[in-house]
């Protein structure tokens, strides 16, 4: 069994979009009404469904999604594109637990973003 979508609520679905389509390597397939719902495809087939909730998100303070990346290198690279694209990181990448990233919000999402030591 696969694990094959999940839908985000966030308040700026454009927004979203941008970012996840920017850093994720996410696709924009389709977009309804006017940017309530965007339906976007991973590389691996992956499909993310983001849409404006009623009065925003009210995720538990734990939540949160996670990419997990091949090496430590790929994380800082990451980290800075985020930087310097304007997302506000204020994590630096460390080790945690098992794995070395760092965690950021967008919207209301906590988002980690990783690479799990041998």
């Amino acid at each position: 069994m696969k694990l094959n979508h999940i839908n985000l609520v966030v308040t700026d679905v454009p927004k979203a979009i941008h970012l996840f389509e920017t850093y994720f390597q996410f696709t924009c397939t389709e977009i309804k009404g006017d940017n309530v719902i965007a339906i976007l495809k991973g590389a691996d087939g992956f499909t993310l469904v983001i849409m404006t909730g009623k009065e925003g998100n009210n995720y538990p303070e734990a939540f949160h999604i996670g990419f997990m990346l091949d090496t430590m290198e790929q994380v800082t690279a990451l980290h800075a594109q985020l930087v310097n694209g304007g997302v506000e990181v204020t994590a630096e990448p460390r080790k945690i637990r098992d794995s070395f990233g760092f965690y950021f919000s967008f919207d209301g999402i906590m988002i980690e973003i990783g690479h799990y030591l041998a």
